[in-house]
Formats: C-alpha cells, sequence, structure tokens
C-alpha cells in the first residue's frame, strides 16, 4: 500500500521514511492502523466538515463565552469552549470537578442551538471505516467530555500528551495502546498557527527543559529532532500522534478556532474518544 505524503514540510535530515504526513479523502482502517503502528505520524483528511457547516458552528460560538485553560500552567494562555480533562488532575486521578464541569459543558453546547453534535459528526468520520465506529470514553461507567473547541491564538508551547504518563491509571475503563489527538478546523487565521510535530518522544532527560510550573519545554527539548510542519484549511481534520512532542504557532488575522479531542485504540480494538 502506498501513501501519499502531501502539504507537509520537512525540516531536519537525516530522513525516517515512517515519520511522514498522510493526506488522504477519508480515515479508512488501514489509514488509522498505519498511524497506531508508526507507520506515519499524523493524518490529514480535507473537507470532513464542509465550510457552510464550519461557519454555522463558528456563528453558534461567537455569543459564547471562552475561557481559558489554567493559567497558571499554560501560557500563553489558550482559549477553549467546553471542558477538559487535563484541568481537572490532581494527584495523577481524575479531580471531583470534572464531572460537574462535563455536566456544564454538555449544556452549554445544547444551548447553542445546533441541529447535530459537532462532536458526533467528528466520531462518524473518524469510525466510518473502523469495526464498531468510534465512542466518548467512560470511567468507571461515567463518559467523559466528547471534546472541546479551542482558540490557540498565541500558539501551543512544545509538549506531548500521553495518558499513560499523566494518570497513574488507565484513564478509560479499556485500557490503551495507542493515542490520537484530533482536530477539525472551523477557521483558520490569515497568516501563522502552523503545527509542528518532532520526531521526539519523551525521555527522563527532557524534564531539564520544562519551563518552571508549565506544561510544556522550551523548544531546545527538541533540537535537532526531524520536523514536520502542517498549515490548518477550514474543514479539515488532523490526526496525530501527540505522544511526539508537538506545538503550534502563534498567528495573527482571523481567529483559529478548531473542534478538538483525544482518542485511543483499547485493548478490546475501540476507538474512545475524550476531551
Amino acid at each position: 500500500m502506498q501513501l501519499a505524503d502531501l502539504s507537509a514540510r520537512s525540516t531536519a535530515l537525516p530522513h525516517d521514511p515512517h515519520f511522514r504526513v498522510v493526506t488522504a479523502p477519508a480515515f479508512t482502517r488501514e489509514r488509522l492502523a498505519d498511524l497506531a503502528a508508526g507507520r506515519c505520524a499524523a493524518l490529514r483528511v480535507p473537507d470532513v466538515l464542509p465550510a457552510a457547516s464550519c461557519a454555522e458552528i463558528l456563528r453558534a460560538l461567537e455569543s459564547s463565552p471562552f475561557e481559558a485553560y489554567g493559567r497558571q500552567r499554560v501560557q500563553p494562555p489558550v482559549m477553549r469552549f467546553g471542558v477538559g480533562v487535563s484541568d481537572h488532575r490532581e494527584s495523577g486521578a481524575i479531580a471531583r470537578s470534572y464531572w460537574p464541569a462535563v455536566a456544564a459543558s454538555r449544556a452549554a453546547w445544547d444551548r447553542l442551538g445546533l441541529p447535530y453534535d459537532p462532536f458526533a459528526l467528528c466520531r462518524e468520520a473518524l469510525g466510518a471505516d473502523w469495526p464498531g465506529g468510534v465512542s466518548v470514553g467512560r470511567r468507571n461507567g461515567r463518559e467523559l467530555a466528547p471534546g472541546v473547541a479551542r482558540e490557540p491564538n498565541n500558539g501551543f508551547q512544545v509538549h506531548f500528551d500521553e495518558a499513560l504518563r499523566e494518570f497513574r491509571e488507565d484513564l478509560l475503563d479499556a485500557p490503551l495502546v495507542a493515542q490520537f489527538a484530533f482536530n477539525l478546523y472551523l477557521s483558520v487565521p490569515d497568516s501563522g498557527g502552523e503545527t509542528v510535530l518532532w520526531r521526539h518522544r519523551w525521555h527522563p532527560a527532557d524534564e531539564a527543559h520544562r519551563l518552571p510550573g508549565s506544561y510544556g519545554y522550551a523548544e531546545t527539548v527538541v533540537a535537532g529532532a526531524e520536523s514536520v510542519e502542517i498549515t490548518p484549511t477550514v474543514g479539515e481534520a488532523l490526526l496525530l500522534d501527540p505522544r511526539n512532542f508537538h506545538a503550534v504557532r502563534p498567528s495573527s488575522g482571523a481567529r483559529r478556532i478548531a473542534l478538538g479531542f483525544s482518542m485511543g485504540l483499547s485493548v478490546t480494538g475501540e476507538l474512545l474518544t475524550w476531551g
């Protein structure tokens, strides 16, 4: 099977042929398996949502207040509508505050009055060719948040995401064997806002580069690592392996807003999401 590498720029040599961004017309079982197995670093699928639907969701969000992630931990500030489990982590476990926040988030999304659930549409696109589709993950039988709308106009610091390291026990009832990060772009900036992905996973020595009190690291942590840079487009979905260090560059002009959530492949073969 041959897969085309499109719209990504490699910035370092020597090149790992498996560290590539694959652009495809749809998410298929084979392509998801490639990402899980490490045969590629990210998948891009254009036009997962039509521009009209992206504009409709944006109009609904315009009158809704976005909140910042925890400002002590996340600098520069990143705005979001909805709840993420990362702000409700306590001593390596999900804090009790998460569950009422999930309920409040679901109610806030319902108040937007959209005739569909945007996150359900994303899950349908991801799971169209996967046995059993894609479902929202559960912890002790309780469904986690389906996702958030994020606006990182000032960028994301260099970081990685891995539930195995962030939580002392399995995050979901079904243990995970692979983890992904999903974004679907509702609007993109006039300049900047690129996602940068490095061929580097966490090593204990990396903690020397962690920014004080932050989720992120100084960019020296990925010095010399191979990288790809991905410029988002409206309606496009990006699925990447977030165990590789990654960042979002600051942007200017139009707002950079994306629907986002984490997704994992479980030991049961299920694809499960969480916000």
